[in-house]
C-alpha cells in the first residue's frame, strides 16, 4: 500500500471516528433532554394531583353543610368534575395500577356518586341521612389521601424522594452518595397504599356502588351445583356432539363461578362456559374460519332466532345486530307482557357462510332475568309524546325497562326518532315520573347499529 493512500485511509478513519463521537454526544444530550423534559412532566402531573385532591377535599366538606338542593347538586358537580381532572393527572403518573389501585378506585368511586347525587338532589328536598353519611366518610378519606400526596410532594420538592422509573435508562441500581437505593415515589405510593383508610360502603344507582360487588345471578338463585360430568353431558347436547368430545379446561371463580369445556366439533375447536349453579351455558365461542357470506340479513337473524327456539329461550325479541368479519351478531332481549326488559341480553352470532353458531352469550340474561313486578305507569303513552321535542320525527314507540347506570331498572316509554337531517335518537321518557330518562344517538348502516 502506497503512504499516500495509507494516510488518506487513516485520515478518513479519524473523520468517521470524530463524526461518530459527536453523535453520541449529541445523542446523549439528546437523551437527557427528554429524560429532564419527562422528569419535569411527571412533577407537574403529580403536582396537579395533589391540587385536584385538594379542591375534591374542599368540596366534599362543603357538601356537608348545604341545604338548599340547588346548592347540594352544584357542590355535587363540582365533586365530580375535579375527581375527574385527578383522574386524568393520575392517568399521567409513571406508575402501575397496583401501586395505585385503592387511590384509582377512590377517585372513581367519589367522583361517580357525587354524579349521581348532582341528579338526585335535584329531584329530592336535599341529602337523606345516609347520603350525608357518606359524603362526610368520603370527605374524612379524601383528607387522608390529600394529607399523604402533599407530604410526598413536599419530600419531592426538597430531593428526598425520586421518580425511579426516570433513572431506569441509567442504572438499574442507581445507588445515592451514602450508598442507599433512593426513596423512590412508586414505593412510598406503596405505603401509602398500605395504609389506605377504611372506604365506605356506598348503596346507589352507580356502577361502584356495593350492591353490585356483591350482586347474584338472578336467573340460578338457589339453584343446585352441577357437576363436572354433568357439565360435559350439557355441552355436548348444547352442541349437539358426543361427550366423548368435550374436555374440561379450566374452573371460573367470581361472580359466576363456572366449568369451562373445550369441544372437538366438524368446524373446529369450540369454548363453551357452563354455570357450577344451576348449569346453564353462559358462553360459546367457535374458532372455525368463516368464509364468503351466502346469507342475506333476513336469513341470518331468522337463524339466530330458531336457535334460541330450539335452545327453549322463549319470549325473546331482537333488537339491534352487528355484522363483522361475516358474523352477524343479534341481540335478544327477554319480553314480559309487551315490555322489553333489555337487561335480560342474549347475543347470538351467526355465520354469514353457512348460517352455523360461532358465538353466544347468555351472562346478562343469566345474572337479570326474572319475572318482574313492573310498575303501573303514571302517564299515558300519549302524554310521554309531549316530552319528545317537536324538532323530532317519531318513527316508533314501545314500553320498555332499561338498566340505570348502577344495574336497577327504570319502566320507560321508549321512542325511536329521527331529525330532518336523518339523525336518530332514542328518547327514553320515564313511565312513572313522566320526565325524560335517557338520550340515545342511534348510528345505522348496512353493518347494523350502535347507540352512543
Amino acid at each position: 500500500m502506497k503512504r499516500r493512500t495509507a494516510i488518506r485511509i487513516i485520515s478518513l478513519l479519524c473523520i468517521v471516528a470524530v463524526a461518530l463521537g459527536g453523535f453520541a454526544w449529541a445523542s446523549q444530550n439528546k437523551v437527557q433532554e427528554y429524560k429532564q423534559f419527562a422528569k419535569a412532566s411527571y412533577q407537574h402531573s403529580f403536582a396537579e394531583l395533589v391540587t385536584n385532591m385538594s379542591q375534591v377535599d374542599a368540596a366534599l366538606q362543603k357538601s356537608l353543610y348545604a341545604t338548599s338542593p340547588a346548592v347540594a347538586g352544584a357542590i355535587c358537580t363540582e365533586v365530580f368534575g375535579k375527581a375527574m381532572m385527578a383522574q386524568m393527572s393520575l392517568g399521567r403518573m409513571p406508575f402501575s395500577t397496583v401501586e395505585l389501585e385503592q387511590t384509582a378506585g377512590f377517585i372513581s368511586k367519589v367522583g361517580d356518586y357525587a354524579y349521581v347525587l348532582s341528579r338526585s338532589v335535584n329531584e329530592s328536598s336535599g341529602y337523606t341521612e345516609e347520603e350525608r353519611e357518606n359524603l362526610k366518610a368520603l370527605s374524612d378519606t379524601a383528607s387522608i389521601i390529600h394529607q399523604n400526596l402533599s407530604q410526598l410532594q413536599a419530600e419531592m420538592m426538597e430531593g428526598r424522594l425520586t421518580f425511579r422509573e426516570l433513572e431506569k435508562a441509567q442504572d438499574e441500581m442507581d445507588m445515592s452518595e451514602d450508598g442507599e437505593a433512593p426513596v423512590t415515589m412508586g414505593s412510598s405510593m406503596k405505603l401509602i397504599e398500605g395504609e389506605f383508610p377504611e372506604m365506605p360502603s356506598l348503596i346507589y344507582d352507580g356502577p361502584f356502588s356495593e350492591h353490585l360487588t356483591n350482586a347474584q345471578p338472578k336467573l340460578i338463585a338457589g339453584a343446585e351445583e352441577i357437576s363436572r360430568e354433568a357439565g360435559r353431558k350439557i355441552v355436548a347436547d348444547f352442541l349437539g356432539i358426543q361427550e366423548g368430545r368435550v374436555a374440561l379446561s379450566a374452573i371460573g371463580a367470581g361472580i359466576l363461578p363456572s366449568y369451562q369445556y373445550t369441544a372437538r366439533t366438524s368446524a373446529g375447536e369450540t369454548n363453551v362456559e357452563v354455570s357450577i349453579a344451576g348449569g346453564q351455558v353462559i358462553s360459546v365461542t367457535s374458532s372455525r374460519e368463516i368464509y364468503e357470506a351466502a346469507l342475506s340479513d333476513e336469513d341470518a337473524m331468522s337463524a339466530a332466532r330458531l336457535f334460541l327456539e330450539r335452545h327453549r329461550y322463549e319470549n325473546m325479541r331482537e333488537s339491534y345486530f352487528m355484522k363483522e368479519d361475516g358474523i352477524m351478531t343479534v341481540n335478544f332481549a327477554y319480553e314480559q307482557n309487551g315490555v322489553t326488559c333489555y337487561s335480560d341480553l342474549v347475543k347470538v352470532g351467526i355465520a354469514l357462510d353457512n348460517g352455523g353458531l360461532v358465538f353466544f352469550e347468555a351472562k346478562g340474561y343469566i345474572m337479570n332475568h326474572v319475572e318482574r313486578d313492573i310498575p303501573a305507569a303514571q302517564i299515558s303513552i300519549e302524554q310521554a309524546r309531549e316530552h319528545v321535542t317537536p324538532d323530532l320525527e317519531i318513527l316508533s314507540e314501545s314500553q320498555v325497562v332499561i338498566p340505570s347506570g348502577g344495574n336497577y331498572e327504570i319502566y320507560c316509554y321508549e321512542f325511536k326518532c329521527r331529525t330532518e337531517e336523518d339523525r336518530e335518537y332514542i328518547i327514553y321518557v320515564n313511565a312513572v315520573s313522566g320526565e325524560q330518562q335517557k338520550i340515545l344517538i342511534l348510528l345505522e348502516d348496512e353493518n347494523g347499529a350502535l347507540t352512543l
